[in-house]
């Protein structure tokens, strides 16, 4: 049974940083690109940044380039995103994803505020 747990969320100000974790388990992880999304109050999923499965490539919206980070630890079967200079637009629920063609396999996501 896939599993991911996404850890990390809060309430941060403006120009603030958090480290979002997503524990996965019942899958080889290495084997898999693992994508981040994100769901903003009252919209769809948005796709935020992905990392393929030995940390070769990485890819991240327009709207978070520059300020997020995306990394993995296949040794510990978890992926990260390192979020900074955040902004009160960057206020989501979070969610990491199994792949990248579709959203289906997710967690049950981490809420991230930005405000002041």
């Amino acid at each position: 049974e896939v599993r991911l747990v996404e850890s990390g969320g809060g309430l941060v100000k403006p120009g603030g940083s958090l480290r979002l974790s997503c524990a996965a388990s019942g899958f080889t992880f290495s084997a898999y690109t693992m994508t981040w999304v994100r769901q903003r109050p009252g919209e769809g999923l948005e796709w935020v940044s992905y990392i393929t499965g030995h940390s070769a490539i990485t890819d991240y919206s327009d709207s978070v380039k520059g300020r997020f980070t995306v990394s993995r630890d296949n040794a510990k079967n978890t992926l990260y995103l390192q979020m900074n200079s955040l902004r009160p637009e960057d206020t989501a629920v979070y969610f990491c994803v199994r792949g990248r063609s579709s959203f289906e396999d997710r967690g049950q996501g981490t809420q991230v505020t930005v405000s002041s």
